[in-house]
């Protein structure tokens, strides 16, 4: 574990180096606020709960996670940097590893920054804090399956716009596989498909947690993303290497 927590205490550090790291948690803060307090009805529901602040999470997730994981191969790619990381004594799994956990630990002090929000509610009401803590809880781990998604797009090319913008769109298909809209029409087409972009809805997966029930199910299903997509990092790593 120790190469994998200097990578990661390397990056971490790296995110806070520039104001780009401030700037992405303001806006994050202000999108959620916004949405949940606005869009989201929260005051007109009269309802002492997170709810319409979950429902819009994942959301903002699928396009700001992307902007996190842009830059942790396509930069260093594009620097030349990455050679040098890749002769160090670790593998291209511990690097992977590093960079990851870096990331995730910094999308989860953004999320931790919401945390006025559950003080809100409980001043007004008296909510099931148990479900908030589930919902927080798969809010973590969504958030680790579009990072891991990201950073091996990040992977995939020197440019870190196009390495966001398929980001975005990998982890879009994801989050809307089980809309109504994309399961109708595979279900009159392709009724297999339909079946198989229900199972890898992570929205779905996350309406769980927000309703306060941790499924083991759920857990290894988001958990079994982080690994998949880690693991195509590496093998991206290991084929651009052998280039």
């Amino acid at each position: 574990m120790g190469p994998v927590l200097a990578v990661m205490r390397r990056e971490f550090a790296g995110y806070f180096a520039t104001p780009v790291a401030w700037v992405f948690i303001v806006i994050f803060l202000v999108l959620q606020g916004t949405l949940t307090f606005s869009l989201g009805g929260f005051f007109e529901r009269d309802q002492a709960d997170l709810i319409p602040f979950f429902q819009f999470l994942p959301w903002v997730l699928v396009l700001l996670v992307p902007a996190i994981t842009m830059r942790l191969w396509a930069e260093e790619r594009r620097l030349g940097t990455i050679e040098l990381l890749l002769t160090l004594p670790l593998s291209q799994g511990q690097a992977v590893g590093g960079k990851f956990l870096a990331a995730w630990a910094f999308t989860l002090v953004a999320i931790l920054l919401t945390f006025p929000f559950v003080i809100t509610v409980n001043v007004l009401g008296s909510p099931d804090n148990g479900a908030i803590a589930a919902g927080y809880l798969g809010s973590l781990l969504v958030a680790g399956a579009f990072l891991a998604m990201g950073a091996a797009c990040s992977a995939l090319t020197k440019s870190q716009v196009i390495a966001f913008v398929i980001g975005v769109a990998l982890c879009f298909v994801f989050a809307a596989s089980a809309f109504p809209v994309v399961t109708d029409f595979l279900s009159h087409n392709l009724p297999l498909l339909a079946t198989i972009a229900r199972k890898l809805s992570l929205i779905d997966r996350f309406q769980n947690f927000v309703r306060g029930v941790i499924r083991l199910p759920d857990v290894v299903y988001l958990a079994s993303q982080i690994v998949f997509w880690l693991t195509v990092n590496t093998l991206l790593l290991e084929h651009k290497k052998a280039d």
